[in-house]
């Protein structure tokens, strides 16, 4: 009896994290319509910081109870999930378009975030000093937002922007609100109920940390970028991933390091597969973005694949 509640309450997750995705798409659309903000901005910035939520908390209260290997676990496999599970799944349903023109910069930036973390990580841990500049190269990220906006403000001058009215924006902020909100508090639940019934499976924590938490936090970005898609958004479908990635290696990961007692311990594991399969599947996803102009099927194929191959390798 005690499963079957557990599951009605991952269900319960489930269902609050598609809703708030919804909400959460429409309300980050009407500001880009609205204020002339790129939607890649919109995707990379407001969008993937919410969706990131999850994965912060997960890893930085992990990290803070000694379990480093969980901490650093779900945000690398966050890192795989968001690329080859959620950008494979939704190159696959559709062909995504790369729009933006700093999608290579962006791409560039998240292979390079990680490639630092590797290095960081070959003794064995990540010092506070570390953890420090790990959080500390968020600003270039937040640079190339600030210049993206200024190019695209650019060319949308001549563009006639729509009158705001105050009922529209009170609408939309309460969809903002309690979209994310909804994702959230969804994710919680749902990662909560998940881990339940994993030691109900006796599945063991490593594996957990990186398949159902990393899975299971990965939710909002999955449902954020669905989402996006089928609206024909697909820069925000993008920069959300992109720029969810980028905070996983520097804000979460440092972040955690900061919290932890006796800094972040990297395990062998996460030196010699996690982090060479993450730099695999950004690899194929950046540079197929960048010299074809789109993640189109083939590539959805390919980044999917790979994921179900670690997942055997990690089982």
């Amino acid at each position: 009896m005690d499963i079957i509640w557990v599951l009605l309450i991952f269900f319960i997750g489930l269902i609050l994290i598609v809703k708030g995705g919804d909400l959460f798409v429409e309300s980050s659309i009407w500001v880009a319509e609205r204020t002339g903000i790129s939607s890649a901005i919109i995707g990379a910035t407001i969008v993937s910081i919410a969706t990131t939520l999850p994965e912060f908390f997960v890893s930085t209260v992990a990290s803070n109870e000694g379990f480093s290997e969980m901490a650093v676990g779900n945000a690398i496999g966050s890192y795989i999930c968001n690329i080859a599970f959620i950008m494979g799944l939704c190159s696959l349903i559709k062909p995504i378009k790369v729009k933006s023109s700093f999608f290579g910069i962006k791409g560039i930036m998240m292979i390079s975030y990680l490639l630092i973390f590797f290095i960081l990580s070959k003794e064995g841990l990540i010092t506070y000093n570390e953890g420090y500049l790990l959080i500390g190269l968020v600003v270039f990220f937040v640079i190339i937002n600030i210049l993206e906006h200024k190019k695209t403000d650019k060319g949308n001058k001549r563009i006639k922007r729509v009158s705001i009215k105050k009922k529209d924006i009170i609408i939309n902020l309460l969809k903002f609100i309690i979209g994310g909100f909804f994702i959230v508090f969804g994710a919680h639940i749902l990662v909560a109920s998940g881990v339940k019934i994993a030691n109900f499976l006796r599945i063991p924590k490593q594996v957990i940390s990186l398949t159902l938490l990393a899975i299971g936090t990965s939710l909002p970005e999955l449902v954020t970028s669905l989402m996006a898609i089928f609206k024909d958004q697909e820069n925000i479908s993008l920069g959300n991933i992109l720029g969810a990635n980028i905070l996983n290696v520097s804000v979460i990961i440092g972040a955690s390091a900061l919290v932890s007692d006796q800094e972040l311990i990297i395990s062998r594991q996460t030196l010699f597969l996690d982090i060479p399969m993450a730099m695999l599947v950004a690899f194929v996803f950046v540079i197929t973005g960048i010299f074809q102009g789109k993640i189109g099927r083939f590539t959805g194929l390919i980044l999917l694949s790979s994921y179900i191959l670690y997942l055997l390798i990690l089982f």
